[in-house]
């Protein structure tokens, strides 16, 4: 059965800037870990500085997805998978399978667990972390309002890393790494050999939020209310909150003067939290982390996975005796953090496809419930995987974000599709953004080809 027809209804008045700050935090706040504090630095301690150009590039990037994704949410109030399903009903479950595939490893928990255990002096990974998968399980599913516990922890978490940083700019950050930053410069376009395209398409791709992630931003900028985005129900704790069954599907309003002038205004202030938010707070983190790594283990051998944070807080604490347990501190927290934000995220996805697309006249099956469902499998999946020995270093983060790269790949063509397809003429993806779009179809195309081929060099 394909969706029903967008509904007629007017646009609501747009919101200032301070009462829609939080989902490009919250983008910013769950890449605050695979990419900004493990991968992007553990390729600065291995190859310097010259890499990081491509960190901006893959910002940028992602900058202008992520419009494009909230353009189709603005304007119609669903998520963008819930667009690709009107133009073939299976595609938001081929993403939301993808992102299952990427993010079911309980990696980003037992990383946080074991730099946890550098901070207080020992301890073990496996029972932290289990401890840690069932508070995020807890956490999600009684919530009364979903969004406002995850938007709290990722902003609790990302005051504490610039709060770090700055301390670090003035304590830890060395001249060399200052001096570093040219070859950054002078090095664009140049690719170090020794990276390989799966690491070059994971970096690329975990320079922010990447894959899967960038998607939720419709679920996140909804539950804010922002746009038509009001008009639809917010995900709630089918145990403490008011949970409803009515399937998310859209709106589309009439182009008239009074509806246009709000668009302008809601598509301002949407523009502007991103760039103040995901942009920025992306951009810095990734630029100090990557400097403090390179400021303490360059040219160190350092092991190929998170091991190597020990590494750097054991020299820092050399440097100065307690800012290295600080650094592991905030890792824990960093990594805990982002391990909540992706079972959250995966768990929208999940949940919003199946509602929409698959249950959207079951009374029982709520989009609430599914999403707790999905998460609970996560947390149980990935206890599962631990009791049984499973770590994860670096090598199957890198996977998951080669798939993020391939899933970005796809629908990066998808997004300019609807955006010139099912929404209002007048405010359809046109002109440079158009362009950058399909460049990054291109490019991320690019990169997923060479990442496979490698690939499926190693099998055979």
């Amino acid at each position: 059965m394909a969706l029903p027809p967008l509904r007629p209804a007017g646009l609501p008045d747009p919101q200032p800037l301070r009462k829609v700050l939080g989902p490009g935090v919250i983008a910013a706040g769950v890449g605050l870990a695979s990419g900004e504090f493990v991968l992007w630095p553990y390729i600065s301690a291995n190859v310097g500085l010259v890499f990081l150009w491509a960190a901006v590039v893959g910002v940028v990037a992602q900058y202008f997805l992520n419009m494009e994704i909230e353009r189709y949410t603005l304007a119609t109030g669903e998520t963008a998978l819930a667009g690709f399903s009107r133009l073939w009903r299976h595609w938001g479950l081929i993403f939301a399978l993808m992102a299952v595939l990427a993010n079911i490893w309980p990696g980003w928990a037992t990383s946080s667990a074991t730099v946890l255990t550098y901070a207080v002096g020992g301890g073990d990974v496996t029972v932290i972390a289990v401890v840690e998968l069932l508070l995020i399980g807890a956490a999600l599913t009684l919530s009364p309002v979903i969004y406002r516990t995850v938007e709290a922890t990722q902003f609790i978490k990302v005051g504490a890393v610039i709060v770090f940083l700055v301390i670090a700019l003035f304590l830890a950050i060395t001249g060399d790494a200052y001096r570093g930053l040219g070859e950054a410069v002078t090095h664009v376009g140049q690719v170090p050999a020794q990276l390989g395209a799966a690491l070059v398409l994971g970096a690329m791709a975990f320079a922010g939020a990447g894959g899967g992630q960038n998607l939720v931003q419709s679920n996140w900028i909804r539950d804010k209310n922002m746009g038509m985005g009001a008009r639809i129900p917010r995900l709630v704790s089918p145990v403490t909150g008011e949970d409803q069954a009515a399937p998310a599907t859209g709106y589309v309003f009439e182009p008239d003067e009074a509806n246009m002038a709000r668009w302008r205004g809601w598509w301002r202030v949407a523009n502007i939290e991103q760039l103040v938010s995901f942009v920025a707070i992306t951009i810095f983190t990734i630029f100090l982390m990557s400097m403090l790594a390179y400021s303490t283990v360059f040219g160190a051998d350092t092991a190929s996975n998170v091991t190597f944070l020990k590494t750097e807080g054991e020299v820092l604490n050399q440097r100065l005796s307690w800012f290295g347990t600080f650094f592991w501190s905030i890792g824990a927290l960093s990594l805990f953090a982002a391990s909540m934000g992706i079972c959250d995220y995966v768990g929208r996805m999940v949940a919003d496809i199946v509602k929409t697309v698959y249950l959207p006249n079951s009374m029982r099956w709520t989009e609430s419930r599914v999403y707790t469902l999905v998460v609970w499998f996560i947390v149980l999946f990935g206890i599962a995987m631990l009791t049984i020995g499973f770590d994860q270093p670096i090598t199957l983060l890198v996977i998951s974000a080669s798939v993020g790269g391939i899933m970005m790949f796809m629908y990066s063509a998808l997004l300019a599709i609807i955006n010139r397809k099912l929404i209002p003429e007048q405010i359809r993806i046109r002109g440079y953004r158009l362009v950058i779009v399909l460049l990054v179809f291109a490019f991320f195309g690019y990169f997923s080809v060479l990442t496979l081929i490698d690939q499926v060099g190693k099998l055979f």
